[in-house]
């Protein structure tokens, strides 16, 4: 007996929003009677008309009859009628059940549902838009005001200060366009929204039918148990002048590119399985039908979409139909890069968003005793004054001889157990970066909690061999550390320790710790950095190669923004981040970073130009963003994992598209 999948079925008669008439009944049966919406009345402001939505209910009903029709008598289930951006549906058939329905005269298309995944502050100052876009029109106060932002992403954390609407002494009414709703939920209780926070749905039947759905666990609820959504929502449109406090140190106030937008979450992803593209197009569908005029999308496919042409998937179809009506839609490039064709998105109608690094970095460094300074990361302080610590390893402090030295646990200092307090007590404590901490299986606080309990003044990360080509981040720390990120420089360190250890001469035991360090701290930043470039990680184009189009040479990305070491909001309970787990705000890598500066943008160009079209928005984007670094030269892409900035050259379009979005020109209408 076959076993039964998630199946998206997609109609050849048009969707709600292109229809215009009314629906009769005659007899027993429904007709409709009316026309659709030619391609001239496209890329207009749409309006959700009572023919809409009786169209919209007859769609959903013919839904039903057709499944009753053509499966009758066997066994199906219906998940979700999409009737508003695409005529269709998800259920719930086996491959038999499928091939049935697509052998219909009615139907276009019938899909394999698949999976989707999320694609993982000063960039307002690095962007000009206190001097520029803000400033012109009113400041951060009025920025975006009247705009619906519209986030598919893992939910939201409502009660985070980035989406309070008392920061605001002015009115701040909700627009008169939006017809959203508020899911309430044990998870997501009553006043979650606001005017701020003016919508918030989920969606996860595809999820469920599946049976990986833990309503416990993954929150049944508009609620973002991974922190994602919370960040992207934050970076487009949060509150100006929210307090960083991260680890008790205070890293500057944040601001969203438009903070004064409206937010409306729409969650179909989550933190233990991704999403599901059936899911995904249910949140699109309900974000048009309500009224967002932008969706910002951090997600991208986790391959490419099975059994059709590239363009022809659910989502981008559907993402097409909302463009058409006039809605402007962002979408990450997806974190596959830098090998050429490696782009998530890559439909012409969605405007795509590489990563680039702004100016802004955090460094941290040690003094070795012989005199060599070594660099690394790590959001720590420095040790006291001038003073030299002394380096201690955990396989050179053990409690007992009972332990074996080569136990992973040891070396990374997951265990304090294990150690030997009298040795470490006031000095450094030397630990082993591994590839389980790149897998979440070691932490780096459980490390900081180990230092804390053998009262070591502080903690010194060294790079195993084995974690190759993976860039570390900087890493909030309760006490001073530093992670030495450059295998060279961990073999420089390790090499420097080991040779000062004094040993005895028959049993070869540590007699002596002779190795000694100082850290200089890393909290404070630095803004020398050559910027923008491209990162390592942001998808490439030109498109895939495609069944319809021979290798497409279609521009993608379309824009970079910044993507790279970006403050943003995190949830509560946020468990995307180990490291930031229990802070208010996170620092977060990758293209879904750089996705909503550009919404972000894009609502303060629909605010002062309400009725331009999706694409006179991206050409106004397009068309200013620049080609220049801030030094003046070319904007440079690093072209591998390993050593990036040695492997960087002149960007292309491919790489960067139209350039560096830029929010400093006077957007006019010309």
């Amino acid at each position: 007996m076959e076993s039964s999948e998630v199946y998206i079925v997609t109609l050849k008669e048009a969707p709600a929003v292109h229809y215009y008439g009314e629906v009769r009944r005659f007899g027993s049966s429904e007709v409709s009677r009316g026309g659709f919406v030619s391609f001239s009345t496209f890329n207009k402001p749409r309006n959700v008309s009572t023919s809409n939505r009786s169209y919209g209910s007859y769609v959903v009903r013919y839904h039903d009859s057709l499944l009753e029709k053509v499966l009758k008598g066997e066994s199906y289930l219906k998940l979700y009628s999409y009737n508003y951006l695409i005529n269709g549906f998800a259920v719930l058939i086996t491959p038999q059940q499928a091939d049935k329905l697509s052998m219909r005269r009615e139907v276009a298309n019938v899909v394999l549902d698949f999976s989707v995944r999320t694609a993982t502050t000063h960039t307002p100052e690095f962007l000009g838009l206190p001097r520029g876009a803000w400033i012109q029109d009113g400041g951060p106060d009025v920025a975006g005001e009247g705009v619906v932002i519209g986030f598919i992403d893992t939910g939201i954390d409502p009660k985070h200060p980035s989406f309070s609407d008392e920061i605001s002494v002015n009115l701040y009414p909700v627009p008169a366009h939006y017809y959203g709703a508020c899911e309430v939920t044990r998870d997501f209780p009553s006043g979650s929204c606001n005017r701020k926070l003016i919508g918030a749905r989920h969606f996860a039947a595809s999820a469920i039918t599946r049976g990986i759905f833990n309503a416990s666990q993954d929150y049944a609820s508009p609620f973002d148990g991974d922190g994602h959504g919370t960040h992207t929502a934050s970076i487009a449109a949060g509150n100006h002048g929210v307090p960083v406090i991260v680890a008790g140190h205070h890293y500057g106030n944040s601001s969203g590119m438009a903070p004064r937008a409206h937010i409306a979450v729409y969650k179909a992803l989550y933190k233990r399985f991704g999403g599901f593209a059936a899911d995904v197009v249910a949140a699109i569908d309900q974000a048009a039908q309500d009224g967002v005029d932008i969706v910002s999308l951090s997600i991208t496919p986790n391959r490419r979409p099975p059994g059709l042409a590239t363009f022809f998937n659910p989502i981008d179809m559907a993402l097409l139909s909302a463009v058409k009506v006039g809605i402007f839609v962002v979408q990450a490039a997806g974190n596959t890069g830098p090998s050429p064709k490696s782009m998530s998105s890559f439909s012409p109608w969605i405007f795509t968003v590489g990563a680039a690094a702004h100016d802004r970095i955090y460094s941290n460094s040690l003094l070795l005793g012989n005199g060599l300074t070594i660099t690394g990361v790590g959001l720590a302080p420095g040790t006291n004054g001038d003073s030299m610590y002394t380096l201690v390893s955990p396989i050179h402090a053990l409690q007992s001889d009972t332990t074996d030295p080569n136990n992973m646990y040891l070396g990374e200092c997951q265990d304090s157990s294990l150690l030997n307090q009298k040795i470490v007590q006031g000095n450094l404590l030397v630990c082993s970066y591994s590839i389980r901490f790149v897998l979440g299986l070691s932490t780096i606080k459980q490390a900081l909690q180990t230092a804390k309990n053998v009262s070591a003044v502080g903690i010194i990360f060294y790079m195993d061999p084995y974690v190759i080509g993976f860039q570390i981040n900087p890493t909030p720390m309760i006490m001073p550390g530093m992670i030495i990120s450059s295998p060279i420089d961990s073999r420089t360190f390790l090499s420097y320790y080991n040779n000062s250890l004094v040993r005895d001469g028959s049993s070869n035991a540590v007699k002596k710790f002779g190795g000694v360090a100082r850290i200089f701290g890393g909290q404070i930043a630095n803004y020398s950095s050559s910027a923008p470039k491209v990162l390592y990680y942001s998808a490439r184009g030109p498109d895939p190669e495609d069944g319809m189009l021979d290798n497409a040479d279609i521009m993608k990305p379309n824009i970079i923004a910044p993507g790279n070491l970006i403050w943003g909001a995190w949830s509560s309970a946020g468990a995307d981040s180990l490291e930031f787990k229990g802070e208010n705000f996170a620092m977060i890598s990758g293209t879904s970073m750089a996705a909503p500066h550009v919404a972000g943008l894009a609502a303060l160009i629909k605010q002062k130009f309400p009725s331009l079209s999706p694409s006179a928005i991206g050409s106004a984007l397009s068309t200013t963003a620049s080609l220049y670094n801030k030094q003046g030269g070319p904007i440079m892409a690093q072209r591998s994992y390993s050593n990036p900035d040695s492997t960087q050259t002149p960007a292309t379009s491919f790489d960067m598209g139209s350039g560096f979005v830029n929010a400093t020109p006077h957007w006019t209408l010309v």
